[in-house]
């Protein structure tokens, strides 16, 4: 990439996996692998911390639950299970910013990955002091904290004699992979949230002021944008659902089969629901356990009616988020998706129909590589802000608009479907009581 841009470079920007650790010790090597994002080996360490710290006063500082795979159980952990390690530990980095070390020889983090450690001061946008002293953290272990679009450091004249680029070459604190995609789809300004569907399903909402979900539904965090927030409702392991549906089916049946199936069943699959909570993926000691179910299955069901209830049961679920996002005063006018091949307008569809509001799709480079490269040419000068680089670069594509009909049809659906989950997850958890589970 150097050798075909040539001296057009003038900047770097960096983005990554939301959460995740390196371990480092005091000549700078890694002690252990790395815990990356997922990992809920931590979740008894997360239980302790949040009864160290409580419940109400972690959310009034950081804005979150603990995670079980955040920076501070990830570290508790560590401390509990392999004391060698942790006694030789001196520093402690998100993947992202274990690269900046390699590359500027600083250790730097952005507001963005710090919000997502359970140590962040979310108002003041720096460690919290109460609750390193509380878990016994040296705050020296932590790097410094940045704004997304400031310069962290230059690269260093031996990484830049490798890698074909000049030295001192100004490199941006960057993102965490979320954020990052989220400016990649001009989510800069209220009124505008972005949808993702992968393995989880997340909904991306920009706040002018830390807002905080008491109920702990929503997370909060920093945005990118200097002293912005913003709000994220996740369902876990949802998107994933649609990839095991197509398992059950058969290896036979590809994405866009699956498409197509659910294209031809009507709006309810024949009334038939699906709760896409598959997975036991909570990383919060208070978050639900998974329960899926199919809910009213008939003999006349079919393979196009089953793989339809699943689609639209993840955008179910999402709705919950987007309706959590509206009580707590946050406007949402349009919502963004990166663009997919083939029959992923049904994704987008279902959305408007069941969110009420337009769906633009956006074109294949609203990725976090590309916010990444924003937040680097904020950084070196060459757009006057976050947002004015959105402006700048950034065009929604198509828009699909909510069809009045379907929308009904779905509203009545969807009133349904917030009662099952309540249901099913209380009568599974009373039948299988003592029962051993898998794991």
């Amino acid at each position: 990439m150097a050798a075909r841009a040539g001296g057009e470079v003038v900047g770097i920007g960096l983005t990554g996996q939301t959460a995740g650790a390196v371990f480092i010790d005091a000549r700078g090597k890694v002690v252990r692998p790395a815990i990356v994002g997922g990992d809920r080996r931590a979740l008894r360490q997360s239980v302790a911390i949040t009864e160290r710290v409580g419940r109400d006063r972690l959310l009034e500082i950081t804005g979150n639950a603990v995670a079980s795979d955040g920076l501070a159980s990830t570290l508790i952990w560590v401390r509990d299970v392999e004391p060698v390690q942790f006694r030789h530990t001196r520093r402690v980095l998100a993947p992202k910013d274990y690269v900046r070390l390699m590359l500027t020889g600083e250790a730097v983090t952005d507001v963005t990955d710090a919000s997502g450690t359970t140590l962040l001061d979310l108002r003041r946008r720096t460690w919290s002091g109460e609750i390193l002293d509380a878990l016994e953290i040296p705050p020296a272990w932590l790097p410094d904290v940045q704004e997304s679009a400031a310069i962290s450091g230059g690269l260093r004249p031996s990484m830049a004699g490798e890698l074909g680029l000049p030295a001192r070459l100004p490199i941006a604190a960057g993102a965490s992979g979320e954020v990052a995609a989220a400016v990649g789809c001009g989510i800069v300004e209220s009124g505008l949230i972005s949808s993702s569907i992968r393995r989880d399903a997340v909904l991306f909402a920009p706040a002018n002021h830390v807002t905080i979900d008491p109920t702990g539904r929503l997370d909060a965090g920093c945005h990118a944008l200097p002293q912005r927030y913003r709000l994220r409702a996740r369902a876990a392991a949802a998107g994933a659902a649609l990839h095991w549906w197509g398992g059950i089916l058969g290896g036979h049946f590809t994405r866009d089969d699956l498409y197509q199936l659910a294209a031809s069943a009507p709006v309810g699959s024949n009334g038939l629901f699906f709760l896409p909570h598959c997975e036991s993926a909570s990383t919060t000691p208070d978050g639900a356990g998974g329960r899926g179910a199919f809910a009213g299955l008939r003999a006349h069901h079919t393979r196009a009616d089953l793989t339809r209830a699943v689609m639209e049961g993840v955008i179910f679920s999402l709705r919950d988020g987007l309706d959590r996002l509206r009580e707590l005063g946050i406007e949402v006018r349009q919502v963004r998706t990166p663009r997919r091949s083939g029959g992923a307008w049904l994704w987008r569809q279902l959305q408007a129909d069941i969110f009420g509001v337009p769906v633009a799709s956006m074109a294949a480079t609203a990725t976090p590589a590309m916010g990444a490269a924003l937040l680097a040419g904020v950084a070196c000068g060459r757009y006057a802000s976050v947002a004015d680089a959105a402006r700048h670069t950034i065009q929604p594509g198509k828009l699909i608009e909510p069809d009045p009909g379907r929308s009904a049809q779905y509203e009545q659906l969807y009133r349904t479907f917030t009662t099952l989950a309540p249901a099913i997850t209380g009568n599974v958890e009373s039948s299988t009581r003592g029962v051993a589970q898998p794991g």
